[in-house]
């Protein structure tokens, strides 16, 4: 049968469908024109200017955060117990084996200095005084720069605040720092050396000294090694040279004596300068607190300062390195989104 127009019924219903698309394509023309927004409209600007995180916010809240981490204080000691079984697994001697590094290098180093002729008094308690921030410091930041890398599964498909990485290895470097205390308390009892109490003071203010700045540089290095893995090599030759620009096998008071003298260049400068390493005041904190003689028999030891002005430069160290831990914090926060994607 056929239509008004002349059009046979196969005709006619080709025609209506073509109508119909003809229609659907007019209203979802007008549909995107309506939704159609003009580039310079606040909303697209605002839009445009967000970043995409993979996990964590932009900015970092430190009250906020610090609660978070005590929420997730189980993984943290969950961490540092696996870290432990793993260091001293099939071990016969375990934990023994932290108390014995130090006991060696103080066997070493005191042939050394015996075959030197060094005449330090006590050289032992001096050695092990040193020693004791020495290896906390080296330990944590040396294995914290591969925390984050090492624990890669972890980190692609569990939640949890990531500071808790480098903050594990911190924990394991205190367990040892503990168990080197114990022998070296120990020894300085079993010798007879004894303890000078007014000097004890400076031993709580350099332990947090030490722990905040060890601490800042653990987030630092171990959030730059999971994008420039270099780091990883780079630290082994950095911790070398800061050991010996540091005063633990040979006295700091000597370093003074030839930095400040009148003969020495850019006196007494070198010896400001010699001070900006942290771990030199830190060091000498720990060694007043423990060795506490400035000059045993007339031979000069430690640097020659009070207490007092000894406890200010550690109390301004202190506050320089609690303004680079929140640097280096707020540095891991904005890198540690990424870690995912960058492992």
């Amino acid at each position: 049968m056929w239509d008004t127009h002349g059009r046979s019924p196969r005709s006619a219903e080709r025609h209506r469908t073509s109508e119909v698309a003809r229609s659907c394509v007019a209203r979802l023309d007008r549909t995107a024109s309506d939704l159609r927004i003009h580039p310079r409209s606040p909303d697209i600007a605002t839009a445009l200017s967000v970043t995409e995180r993979t996990s964590e916010s932009l900015s970092l809240r430190p009250v906020a955060r610090i609660r978070e981490l005590y929420t997730h204080r189980e993984i943290l000691l969950n961490l540092i117990r696996k870290e432990l079984k793993v260091k001293y697994n099939a071990s016969i001697l375990g934990a023994i084996w932290s108390v014995l590094n130090p006991i060696v290098f103080l066997a070493v180093f005191t042939f050394v200095v015996k075959v030197m002729g060094n005449s330090t008094p006590h050289y032992p308690v001096f050695l092990l005084s040193g020693l004791l921030a020495w290896n906390l410091f080296s330990v944590a930041v040396g294995n914290g720069t591969r925390s984050v890398i090492d624990n890669g599964n972890l980190v692609k498909k569990v939640a949890f605040p990531r500071e808790i990485l480098p903050l594990s290895v911190v924990g394991v470097a205190l367990v040892d720092f503990v168990l080197q205390s114990a022998v070296l308390l120990l020894f300085i009892l079993a010798s007879g050396f004894g303890f000078h109490s007014e000097a004890l003071v400076l031993y709580p203010l350099s332990f947090l000294t030490l722990v905040v700045f060890t601490t800042a540089l653990t987030f630092w290095v171990s959030a730059l090694n999971v994008r420039y893995r270099d780091v990883q090599h780079l630290i082994g030759l950095v911790l070398l040279v800061w050991f010996w620009m540091t005063p633990i096998v040979y006295p700091g008071g000597i370093v003074q004596d030839k930095l400040i003298a009148p003969t020495a260049p850019w006196s007494p400068h070198l010896w400001t300068v010699y001070l900006l390493n942290p771990l030199t005041p830190i060091v000498s904190g720990f060694q007043r607190a423990l060795y506490a003689t400035v000059s045993p028999g007339g031979i000069r030891v430690l640097p020659d300062v009070s207490i007092a002005q000894l406890a200010g430069v550690i109390g301004v160290v202190l506050v320089g390195s609690l303004l680079l831990l929140l640097y280096t914090w707020r540095l891991f926060f904005r890198l540690s989104g990424d870690f995912a994607e960058e492992l």
